[in-house]
């Protein structure tokens, strides 16, 4: 390793297209370590076709997960409400 580096000649992001593409992909993204079983990734990579990727699919899929349970709270609060508006 060198003590110091030049990198008056470097180029920006922004002029790299492969790396301006990559970073706008990123945007919103986090990057985390996350332990999953083995089995439970096999499935995911199993199921990918058209190019995309697992990851993709387990935010999806994640992401289905969170709409499903906030609309089921919605849905029970809704249905109290209404048992309890008929019993009055």
């Amino acid at each position: 390793m060198r003590d110091e580096y030049d990198f008056s000649g470097a180029r920006s992001i922004k002029d790299v297209p492969a790396l301006a593409r990559l970073q706008a992909e990123s945007l919103g993204k986090e990057r985390i370590t996350i332990r999953l079983d083995a089995d439970v990734l096999a499935w995911f990579r199993g199921r990918v076709v058209g190019g995309g990727n697992y990851q993709t699919l387990i935010n999806e899929v994640l992401r289905g997960h969170i709409a499903e349970s906030e609309g089921t709270l919605e849905r029970t609060l809704r249905r109290i409400i209404r048992e309890e508006l008929h019993a009055g």
